[in-house]
């Protein structure tokens, strides 16, 4: 009974570092500015998505999502819509590939290179943002990646062994 609330207290722990996390960006280095945001819960949805269950996965998005966009964002609709189509991706592709845990880690920064582009264009567009593409990837794309990079190889396997604990809880 209490590995099933593990995940999505686990979820919910996430998604409170996250904001308190992204308090540290921006970064100077150099005379540049660097951000780094954290995606935390971002990747354990993916997990989730992957070695749990699709459906409950696009379930936490929802869930979140509307909770992200109404604590942090003015604009309700983009993480609510885009948590559960991310998790919907990484479900439906991992069914092609293998998956093991270095699989799952290139999928889940592929996916989130997608997110992070897709939330800049749509922030661009509806003039939310200004910043050239060339800044975005340089200052902000590219140290995101390897910031969240570290955070999934450090505790990725962890997640997967939590979620991995519920799936052998639910057979039985």
């Amino acid at each position: 009974m209490i590995v099933r609330l593990f995940i999505p207290f686990t979820a919910l722990v996430l998604f409170f570092i996250e904001s308190n996390l992204a308090l540290f960006s921006p970064l100077d280095f150099n005379d540049r500015t660097v951000y780094l945001v954290p995606r935390f819960l971002f990747f354990y949805l993916i997990i989730i998505s992957v070695y749990y269950n699709r459906e409950r996965a696009m379930q936490y998005g929802l869930i979140f999502g509307i909770l992200f966009d109404v604590f942090y964002l003015n604009l309700i609709g983009v993480y609510t819509v885009l948590y559960p189509i991310i998790c919907f991706i990484a479900g439906s592709t991992v069914r092609y590939m293998h998956q093991h845990l270095a699989t799952t880690t290139a999928l889940a920064i592929g996916l989130m290179a997608v997110f992070e582009f897709v939330l800049y264009q749509f922030f661009y567009f509806i003039s939310y943002t200004a910043m050239p593409i060339d800044v975005f990837v340089y200052d902000r794309l590219l140290p995101t990646i390897g910031a969240n990079l570290l955070f999934l190889l450090m505790l990725g396997w962890i997640f997967k062994y939590l979620i991995s604990a519920r799936v052998l809880q639910h057979i039985e």
